[in-house]
């Protein structure tokens, strides 16, 4: 027999590193300008979830802008449509933009409430710095979708009619769209993104801790602020708030809201050494704290003899359905994803709704809004001037669509801790919502990592709550083994996405690409105030810690304080 002889080229290529390698596999995938991908078809064998395919609709080459220090270079902007199997379904909507100067990596953006509508991929982070580059002005292809059905403003989530498009809502949709997704970016780049990282708040924070259980190797990294990760949970809870503030005279009004987050602050402020308008020992102000004793200006909060007299006071009905809003749901029924209760909220502190114009008007939104639960529910949601608590318009929705599926259904008559004939669709439910994996040994094992960060002024998902998931993890995993991969923060006087107290600006992106590429784990992380007092700066302390004055130096600056663990207090 004859030797086999190797050619040159040959004996070259074992050579090489195993990067050269792939890159000159890439170059085997032909790179296709901007407008070239329009029409381009994504084969529904590409996609690791059940559909027909996808399809590009638009390609629009942008030329650079954007004001410093948020510029950006040309980029090709792309939609594109995954169709469902359903025929009745719809669509999946997707946006991508893909930079002319591309980082050789990608990012995912998370939606928010019953999502209908698709992230602004070439924007910011959430909670993203405003003094650093979007995460497109940094070279990243970015890209996100509405979850697989367009929001009606006035019924968000009648599309849960459709079981395909509930599955979509509840998780496929994110697999479906990074699929799609990392198959253009080879069509345009002739390659594959070297990393992957997934940013997200609320629905969108669900959405980070849905990919980094169910597809490990996915991505690399996962920014995760205010996650709603036990929604159903959180559904259940919201019934029982709404339960509570429909009650005669229990509905605060936004000034007697307001009088209540005054008292706090005179309560509560000075717990971390320094009246400076944010409370930042929130564990102590739980413990502390009592509506029906506490006194705003000397005088007390609570009106006299509970009625209803001031709009400077809380009568008795309306401190009973406040304590409702501060206290957990624990079910009388066994949940199928393994969930018992939910947390309350960090009510004594909070920003519930109060007087105001601007800002102030989104949180009011978030928050308790401006007119009481009732049958048939007011309008609700951000894009109302006046309506229901965010909450109870949520509430409103899943009831009537998820769970009933009945659109006249009188969402106050069903007991969310009792709910008789509803109970198995309830438990059959929330294996679709709960997104309460704690064994991320698949993800840490990738190399992921994580930095979850949540206000511990949140009026619409509970900073407890996620407290809680996190303690689950240590729990499950290990302290040690936790902190190689997991990271979280609580930020004091921060609320939903949105704050006029503390409106938290922190450049995650930056610690997280640190730590998943250059492996140096974050330290000394600072977050900045961009509305209460613009500029203001403080530490970023790893839970349970919070930020203490050390007694001297501005106030406004971060190197004035130090983290302290400390757990006096309740959660």
């Amino acid at each position: 027999m004859m030797p086999i002889r190797s050619n040159p080229l040959t004996r070259r290529a074992l050579r090489l590193t195993p990067l050269a390698l792939a890159l000159l596999a890439a170059e085997s995938v032909q790179a296709a300008t901007c407008t070239e991908l329009l029409g381009r078809e994504i084969p529904a064998q590409t996609i690791g979830l059940p559909s027909s395919g996808a399809r590009v609709t638009a390609a629009t080459p942008i030329a650079a802008g954007g004001s410093a220090p948020q510029t950006f270079g040309a980029y090709c902007d792309l939609s594109a449509e995954i169709r469902p199997v359903d025929p009745a379904a719809p669509a999946i909507r997707m946006r991508l933009v893909l930079p002319e100067q591309w980082n050789r990596k990608a990012m995912m953006l998370g939606g928010g409430g019953y999502n209908g509508t698709v992230p602004n991929v070439a924007g910011n982070v959430p909670a993203g710095p405003v003094d650093q580059p979007t995460p497109l002005g940094r070279g990243y292809a970015v890209f996100g979708s509405d979850s697989g059905h367009v929001a009606d403003p006035l019924s968000p989530g009648s599309f849960a009619w459709n079981d395909e498009a509930l599955a979509n809502y509840a998780h496929d949709a994110l697999k479906k769209t990074r699929d799609a997704a990392v198959y253009l970016i080879e069509q345009r780049y002739g390659a594959a993104p070297e990393r992957s990282y997934f940013a997200g708040g609320s629905t969108g924070g669900r959405e980070a801790l849905a990919v980094v259980q169910q597809w490990p190797t996915d991505f690399n990294g996962a920014i995760v602020l205010y996650p709603a990760y036990n929604a159903l949970a959180l559904d259940l809870q919201f019934g029982r708030i709404t339960r509570a503030l429909a009650q005669p005279g229990a509905f605060p009004s936004l000034e007697k809201r307001a009088a209540l987050l005054e008292a706090a602050m005179q309560a509560c402020d000075k717990l971390d050494g320094v009246r400076d308008g944010v409370i930042s020992h929130q564990a102590a102000c739980n413990a502390q704290f009592d509506p029906a004793r506490a006194r705003l200006n000397g005088k007390p909060l609570r009106c006299p003899g509970g009625a209803d007299t001031s709009q400077r006071c809380l009568s008795d009905a309306q401190i009973q359905a406040l304590r409702v809003f501060n206290s957990p749901i624990r079910f009388n029924f066994p949940l199928a994803s393994g969930e018992t209760h939910y947390p309350g909220f960090n009510t004594w502190g909070t920003d519930l709704g109060r007087p105001g114009e601007g800002l102030q008007l989104v949180v009011n939104r978030l928050g308790l809004n401006t007119l009481q639960p009732s049958d048939p529910m007011p309008v609700h949601g951000t894009g109302f001037a006046e309506g229901a608590p965010y909450h109870s318009g949520f509430w409103d929705e899943w009831v009537r669509y998820f769970v009933t599926r009945n659109p006249t259904f009188n969402s106050l008559t069903l007991d969310p801790q009792n709910p008789g004939p509803w109970q198995a669709r309830i438990s059959e439910l929330s294996l679709r919502q709960d997104v309460n994996q704690t064994d991320l040994t698949a993800f840490a094992r990738n190399g992921g990592k994580i930095l979850m960060a949540h206000g511990s002024s949140d009026q619409l998902v509970s900073t407890r709550a996620t407290a809680e998931y996190y303690e689950r993890v240590r729990r499950d995993m290990g302290p040690g083994r936790t902190k190689h991969f997991l990271r979280y923060y609580e930020i004091p006087g921060y609320g939903h996405a949105a704050s006029t107290v503390f409106n938290a600006a922190w450049d995650s992106l930056t610690a997280l690409e640190d730590w998943v590429e250059q492996g140096r784990a974050p330290r000394r992380q600072v977050v900045a105030d961009s509305v209460g007092v613009p500029g203001r700066t403080r530490p970023l302390c790893e839970y349970p810690g919070w930020p203490k004055y050390v007694g001297k130096g501005d106030v406004k600056a971060a190197s004035s304080f130090v983290c302290v663990k400390s757990r006096r207090g309740t959660r």
